[in-house]
C-alpha cells in the first residue's frame, strides 16, 4: 500500500525518482468526479429525439392498423365531432390522428400505473437505506439491461433509482401532455409517443423489480423454485381465510411476516389473486394461489374470505359492495384504491377491529401496511370465530341463544369472542351471511330472453345452459368454469337479476373441489450464465425462440389455450417465459399424464424450459433477456445504445411476446413497448378491441440493409408483424412460428425454424403454408418431411437461392 509522508498537508506535494505525486491535483480530481457525478444523476435523460428516428424507421416497415370502437371525439367541449367519412373535427382532428391519440393515452394509463407501482416500492427501499447498496446474485453481473441501455447507468442504491424515477416521471408528464387538444397533430408522432410511454412502462417494471428484490430478499434467478398450490380447491376453508388482490408485495408480506411472528401461520390460510398471489409465493411458501384476475368475482361471491386486502391494480371496481353483500371486511392500502373508505392509519389496531367486529365500518383504509399485517391476522381470526358461531346457531332455538324479547338478537352468549351488548349489532347476525339461494328455482326465473348471451364478451351460451339446466343437465353449465373470464355482465343485464357467475359455481362445484394445480414460484431475472450458454443457438436459429407469455385472463375460449400453446413450444425445443395471469393460466390445466406444465419442464432458460418469472412487473426480466444476448453473445455495448440493441434484437433474436388475453392498458403498455425493442407481439381476438396493430407487408420481400459491407440486401418479411392480433389460437399458433424467423438465421438455424412453421401449418390448417418461397434462401433450408410438395410449390412461384444479409439491419 502507497502512503503519503509523514509531513504531508493538504495541498502539498513531494516527488521520489521517476515518481511525482501533487495530492492538490487529487483531491481536485477527485472532487470533481463527485460534481459530475451528481450533475450526471440529476441529468438523467432519454434521447427523445434518437428514439424518434428509430420509431419513424420502424414505423416504415409496420404500418399502423387503426380499428375504430366508434367513429366519434368526444375529448373536448367543441364535441362531440363525427369524425366519419374522412371529416375532421372543430380541432381539426381527423379518425387516424383520433385513434393514434387514444393509442397514446392506453398506453400512457398503464406506463402510469406501473411507475406509481415502482415509486412506491423505492419509497420504501428509501425508507430503508438510501444508501444500500443494490445486490442480486454472484451469478449476474448485467443487473439492469433496461436501465443501462436506456440511461447509461448501472443503479447502485436506491438514490439512483430515485433518480431514474424522477426521469421516468418527467417523460410521462411530457406525453399525456401531448395528448392534450391543440398539441400533437400527426398520427406517426402520436404513434412514437405511444411506443415511448411503451418503453417507459418497461422501465418501470425493471425499476420496480430491482427495489422489490432487494426489499424483501426475493429470489435473484436461481433455478428449480419451489411448487406452489394454486387453484380455488386447494383453500382451507375451515381456517381463517385471508385474501389479498392486487400487485403489491408490501401488504402480503406484512401479513405473512407478523403471521409468523405471531406462530399463527400453521392456522391461518393466506392467499392471493392476480399478481399478489405470486408475490405472496415468492416471500412464502406456505401461502396459496387462488387464481387469475377471472376468478376474482367468483371468489368474492363464494364467500370464502373472511378479510379482504387490497393494494392496487386489477381490483374490481365493485369490490367494496361484493363484499359488504357477502360481510367480508374489507381491508384497503393504497391511496390509488380507497374505495371511499374512511382513513384509519392512525388508528390503533385492536380499535379498528373492534369498529369492524360491530359492523360500524364495513372496510377501512390503512396506509401502513405493518398494521394491515396486525389488523388483517388477528381480525380473520375473529371473523372466522363469528361465522362458526352463526352456524352453529342456525341449529339452535332461540331459548338456547338467550335471545333477548326486545329486539331478537345473541345476548351475551360469549361465542363470538367479545361480549355483545344487546343494543349493539349481534357479530355472529352480521357475520352469518346471506342463506344462498336455491339454484334451481332461480333458473326457474329464466325467460331466456338472450340477453346475457348478447352481451357476454366470450360469447358462451348462457341462455342455453339454463335450458339444460332446467332439465337437471348441468354439464354445459358448468363447463363454463375455466372459460368465464368473471367480468358480472350478463347479472347486470338480466332483467330477473339471475346470478349467473354464482349459478355456473353451483354447476361447476365438483370441479371447483378438484381444481388443485401446481405452479412455480416467481423466479426472477435471467442469469448470465444462462444467456452465455443459449445466446448462440438463440441467434443463430438452432433454439427456434423465446416466447414470453403476458397479459391477463380475458380469453375468447377459456384459459386452456395459454397452457395448450406453451405446450406446443415447449415439445418442439422452444423456451418460453411467463409472468402475470399469463403464468397462473398456464399452470391450470394437467396433460394427459396427469402433470402440470410446471411440473413436467423445467425450469432453466434453455431449449424445452418453462419459467414463471414472477408477476407482471416482472415481464421485465423477459425483455431484459433479449438485451442480455445482445450483449453478452454480440457484444452490442448497452449504455445508451438503445437503437442498436433495438436492430440486433429485431433482425437477430427470434423472440415474441404472446399477450394472449390482454385486457388492460398496463398489458398494452408492455406489448407496445416490447414492440419498440424490435420485439413481436401476438394478441388475441378480444384485444383487437385496444384499436390499434403494427403489420408488415406480408405478400414481399423486406429490403434491408448489410451492416458487413453497407449493401442493400432484398431479405424476408422477418418478423413478418410487429403487433398482429389472431382470431383464433390455431391462428396463434402458426404465426407463432412464423414470428420467431428472423433474416440473421443459419442455414441450420431456418431449416429449424421452417420445420416447425410446416408442421404446425399442416397441424392446425390442414395445408402447407404458402408463403414458403419468401423464407427458403437455399434448398438446404427446406424441411425433409415435404420437401418435394415444397420444391414444386417454389418452382411455381418461379423460386430463386440468394444469399443472406450478413449483419441484418433496417438502419
Amino acid at each position: 500500500m502507497f502512503l503519503p509522508p509523514s509531513n504531508y498537508k493538504d495541498g502539498s506535494s513531494f516527488s521520489a525518482r521517476g515518481l511525482n505525486v501533487d495530492f492538490d491535483d487529487i483531491d481536485s480530481y477527485i472532487k470533481e468526479k463527485k460534481e459530475v457525478s451528481k450533475a450526471y444523476a440529476k441529468s438523467i435523460s432519454l434521447d427523445y429525439p434518437k428514439l424518434r428516428e428509430w420509431d419513424f424507421k420502424l414505423l416504415s416497415h409496420f404500418k399502423p392498423f387503426y380499428a375504430p370502437l366508434c367513429d366519434m371525439c368526444c375529448m373536448c367541449t367543441y364535441g362531440k365531432c363525427d369524425l366519419s367519412e374522412n371529416k375532421k373535427g372543430a380541432c381539426g382532428i381527423n379518425l387516424e390522428k383520433q385513434q393514434s391519440r387514444l393509442v397514446l393515452l392506453t398506453s400512457c394509463i398503464g406506463a402510469s400505473t406501473h411507475a406509481a407501482h415502482a415509486r412506491d416500492m423505492v419509497d420504501r427501499l428509501l425508507e430503508h437505506d438510501p444508501e444500500r447498496e443494490l445486490k442480486y446474485d454472484s451469478s449476474i453481473d448485467i443487473t439492469s439491461p433496461i436501465i443501462t441501455t436506456l440511461t447509461g447507468i448501472i443503479p447502485q442504491n436506491a438514490s439512483d433509482l430515485d433518480q431514474i424515477m424522477a426521469c421516468v416521471e418527467k417523460e410521462l408528464t411530457n406525453l399525456m401532455a401531448s395528448a392534450h387538444t391543440g398539441q400533437e397533430g400527426d398520427y406517426l408522432d402520436f404513434e412514437s409517443k405511444a411506443l415511448h410511454a411503451g418503453m417507459i412502462d418497461n422501465l418501470s417494471l425493471e425499476i420496480a423489480e430491482i427495489a422489490q428484490i432487494n426489499l424483501y430478499d426475493l429470489n435473484k434467478g436461481q433455478e428449480d423454485t419451489p411448487l406452489l398450490e394454486i387453484g380455488m380447491g386447494v383453500i382451507d376453508r375451515e381456517k381463517p381465510v385471508i385474501l389479498a388482490i392486487g400487485h403489491s408485495i408490501a401488504p402480503g408480506t406484512e401479513i405473512i411476516d407478523y403471521a409468523e411472528k405471531m406462530e399463527m401461520e400453521e392456522d391461518l390460510e393466506i392467499c392471493g389473486l392476480c399478481c399478489s398471489a405470486i408475490e405472496l409465493g415468492r416471500t412464502s411458501a406456505r401461502s396459496k394461489i387462488v387464481g387469475p384476475i377471472s376468478r376474482q368475482l367468483m371468489f368474492i361471491k363464494s364467500g370464502a374470505p373472511d378479510v379482504v386486502v387490497l393494494d392496487e391494480q386489477c381490483i374490481r371496481a365493485d369490490i367494496f359492495e361484493l363484499c359488504a353483500e357477502n360481510h367480508i371486511p374489507i381491508i384497503a392500502t393504497s391511496d390509488k384504491c380507497s374505495l371511499g373508505l374512511p382513513d384509519k392509519t392512525d388508528e390503533a389496531p385492536a380499535v379498528i377491529i373492534n369498529e369492524i367486529l360491530k359492523g360500524e365500518l364495513p372496510g377501512v383504509l390503512i396506509r401502513d401496511v405493518k398494521k394491515v399485517g396486525q389488523v388483517a391476522v388477528e381480525l380473520s381470526h375473529q371473523v372466522k370465530e363469528c361465522r362458526k358461531t352463526a352456524q352453529e346457531m342456525k341449529t339452535r332455538s332461540p331459548e338456547d341463544l338467550k335471545l333477548t324479547q326486545s329486539n331478537g338478537r345473541c345476548y351475551i352468549c360469549s361465542s363470538c369472542g367479545t361480549d355483545c351488548e344487546g343494543e349493539t349489532l349481534s357479530l355472529t347476525e352480521h357475520f352469518a351471511g346471506q342463506e344462498c339461494e336455491d339454484p334451481q328455482a332461480l333458473i326457474e326465473e329464466c325467460i331466456e330472453c338472450g340477453q346475457c348471451d348478447r352481451v357476454c364478451p366470450v360469447m358462451l351460451p348462457l341462455t342455453q345452459a339454463i335450458k339444460d339446466a332446467k332439465t337437471d343437465d348441468k354439464e354445459l353449465m358448468a363447463s363454463f368454469y375455466g372459460k368465464c373470464v368473471g367480468c358480472g355482465k350478463c347479472s347486470e343485464e338480466c332483467s330477473q337479476d339471475m346470478p349467473m357467475v354464482n349459478l355456473i359455481r353451483w354447476a361447476a362445484q365438483d370441479k371447483i373441489e378438484a381444481e388443485k394445480f401446481l405452479i412455480r414460484s416467481g423466479r426472477g431475472p435471467i442469469q448470465d450464465v444462462e444467456i452465455r450458454r443459449v445466446g448462440a443457438p438463440i441467434v443463430f436459429g438452432d433454439i427456434p425462440g423465446v416466447l414470453a407469455l403476458a397479459g391477463c385472463s380475458n380469453y375468447s375460449q377459456g384459459e386452456k389455450e395459454v397452457a395448450l400453446i406453451a405446450e406446443e413450444y415447449l415439445k418442439r425445443g422452444y423456451i418460453v417465459v411467463a409472468a402475470g395471469c399469463a403464468a397462473m393460466d398456464i399452470a391450470l390445466y394437467k396433460d394427459e399424464d396427469g402433470e402440470t406444465l410446471y411440473e413436467k419442464y423445467s425450469d432453466r432458460f434453455d431449449k424445452g424450459g418453462l419459467l414463471n418469472l414472477g408477476p407482471c412487473v416482472a415481464n421485465a426480466h423477459a425483455i431484459g433477456s433479449a438485451i442480455k444476448i445482445a450483449n453478452i453473445f454480440a457484444r452490442v455495448p448497452l449504455e445508451k445504445n438503445f437503437v442498436d440493441i433495438s436492430d440486433y434484437i429485431l433482425n437477430r433474436i427470434g423472440v415474441c411476446v404472446i399477450a394472449w388475453g390482454a385486457m388492460s392498458q398496463k398489458a398494452f403498455a408492455i406489448a407496445t413497448g416490447a414492440n419498440r425493442w424490435g420485439i413481436p407481439t401476438i394478441i388475441g381476438p378480444q384485444a383487437s378491441k385496444y384499436r390499434r396493430l403494427y403489420l408488415g407487408n406480408e405478400e414481399e420481400p423486406r429490403t434491408i440493409k448489410d451492416k458487413r459491407d453497407g449493401s442493400t440486401v432484398v431479405s424476408e418479411p422477418a418478423p413478418v408483424h410487429l403487433a398482429y392480433s389472431a382470431e383464433s389460437m390455431n391462428e396463434c399458433m402458426v404465426m407463432t412460428a412464423k414470428m420467431c424467423i428472423r433474416p440473421n438465421d443459419t442455414p441450420k438455424g431456418r431449416l429449424i425454424k421452417l420445420t416447425n412453421y410446416v408442421d404446425i401449418h399442416q397441424k392446425y390448417y390442414g395445408i402447407l403454408p404458402s408463403d414458403l418461397v419468401h423464407y427458403i434462401r437455399d434448398e438446404k433450408e427446406i424441411p425433409f418431411k415435404y420437401k418435394d410438395e415444397i420444391l414444386n410449390q417454389l418452382k411455381d412461384a418461379g423460386w430463386e437461392p440468394r444469399m443472406a444479409a450478413q449483419e441484418p439491419s433496417i438502419l
